[in-house]
């Protein structure tokens, strides 16, 4: 499956649909069986124009009952170290694979991914950052099409088509184990020091030559894989 269609585009160009569009047609989602226990939707918050894109695996508790990603602790370690990289929560923009909580917090069910993540890609076609940063396996496996441990592929960037791509611990992972708080804030300060290195480009027109299948999103986790 390729790009998802929104309403009122034919080409769908790498930022050209807006993530109140995508949110749109997300709506009151019943795709699987995650509707059944959730309290909201999380559907992701931030900057629309940021360099810098946060992905998570799924909501948690405290996520379910906001309607936010990343708040309770595990927010709170983002927003401190943040600043390592140069950064600030309302500069970036921070999403999850799953836009609904698991029940206990289990692991994703694979229909339950390939049900939701369509609605990632096209956050991250909206938005079209420079970095899109994976918060632990499961969000690092899908953007990265990948097996490999978090451990393995972290303290590296990851080029995938357009996008830069920087695995790291998740921050609730990082509360529970001194070792990776220390890898997680020195992987920030890496991508300070690219960001540096980086400076901001002008924003592109968006144009149907960069739309759909012949576009860099390409290289996104397409459904099914």
């Amino acid at each position: 499956m390729g790009v998802m269609h929104i309403p009122g585009h034919e080409h769908q160009a790498p930022r050209e649909v807006t993530l109140e569009e995508i949110r749109a047609v997300l709506g009151d989602c019943r795709l699987c069986e995650l509707a059944q226990t959730r309290t909201n939707i999380v559907f992701g918050v931030g900057n629309p124009h940021a360099r810098v894109m946060f992905v998570g695996e799924a909501p948690g508790r405290n996520e379910d009952l906001q309607g936010e990603p990343f708040v309770g602790r595990a927010g709170e370690n983002l927003n401190g170290i943040l600043s390592l990289a140069g950064l600030r929560r309302e500069d970036i923009y921070i999403a999850n694979v799953l836009k609904c909580r698991p029940p206990g917090n289990r692991d994703p069910k694979a229909d339950e991914v390939l049900a939701c993540s369509p609605f990632l890609r096209e956050q991250i076609r909206s938005i079209w950052p420079d970095v899109i940063v994976t918060l632990g396996n499961p969000a690092t496996h899908f953007v990265l099409k990948t097996e490999i441990g978090i451990t393995r592929l972290r303290g590296r960037f990851h080029q995938m088509g357009h996008f830069v791509v920087m695995p790291t611990f998740h921050p609730a992972a990082a509360l529970r184990n001194p070792a990776w708080q220390e890898l997680l804030e020195a992987d920030f300060k890496m991508l300070g020091e690219w960001l540096e290195r980086h400076p901001a480009q002008p924003v592109p027109v968006p144009s149907a030559a960069a739309s759909g299948a012949d576009g860099a999103a390409d290289h996104l986790p397409q459904v099914g894989e």
